[in-house]
């Protein structure tokens, strides 16, 4: 099968070759654009998030061997929601490559985040049907892999962790300011920035203000990390 130059590209962004090409074609195919001869990505997407689950969990398991369940369980759900999975996503610019139709592309619908992790999931499992399990767990380590390693502040919630992290500077607490609403009423979309006084913000958008602003405080965490 041969594929179109942007899904070649997104291939190689991956880092995955695959053997059965098919399989990354029907990964990216959204419901919006699918038909009888063109299947979509839901049923990729079911599987993928157990792969991703299995792979995770895992993971964190092997990276803290002292650490009890309920200490692993809220940095598992931190790592492997949504919107953790459209940022994996956007690291590797998966929308670019997305296969929608008309009216979900009109909406911004390579920006959206349950798109973008649902069609991450369909990703990684094609991988896994192509390669195996050997083959979709380096993948995986490697998109989440500095995720992995700050889980432990990722399970806390973003918005109160940016809080904590300004009180203990002797900053009031961030702000979150509306920019801009789109699209139409059954499917709005909100973009939000985190601002702290100090002039550092993050912008993110997101189907809701809560969202937005989950993810904007996160970027900004982030970003202040790598400070």
């Amino acid at each position: 099968m041969k594929l179109s130059a942007d899904v070649r590209a997104f291939q190689d962004r991956l880092g995955y070759q695959f053997r059965k090409p098919e399989l990354l074609v029907r990964a990216l195919t959204h419901p919006s654009i699918a038909s009888e001869t063109r299947p979509s990505n839901q049923r990729l997407e079911f599987l993928g998030d157990r792969v991703l689950n299995l792979i995770i969990a895992e993971a964190l398991f092997t990276a803290d061997t002292v650490a009890d369940e309920g200490q692993l369980a809220p940095r598992y759900n931190a790592l492997v929601r949504k919107e953790t999975c459209a940022d994996a996503a956007r690291q590797i610019d998966l929308g670019a490559a997305l296969k929608l139709g008309r009216s979900e592309m009109m909406s911004g619908g390579r920006r959206k985040n349950a798109l973008l992790g649902d069609a991450m999931e369909a990703v990684i499992a094609a991988i896994y049907l192509d390669g195996g399990l050997d083959a979709a767990k380096p993948v995986v380590l490697r998109l989440w892999g500095e995720r992995i390693e700050n889980a432990e502040e990722r399970a806390r919630d973003p918005k109160t962790a940016l809080q904590e992290w300004a009180q203990a500077r002797g900053m009031p607490p961030p702000s979150y300011v509306l920019l801009e609403r789109t699209g139409p009423d059954h499917a709005p979309e909100f973009t939000i920035a985190a601002k702290l006084k100090t002039g550092e913000e993050a912008i993110s958008r997101a189907g809701s203000k809560r969202q937005a602003e989950q993810s904007a405080a996160t970027k900004l965490l982030d970003a202040l990390d790598r400070k």
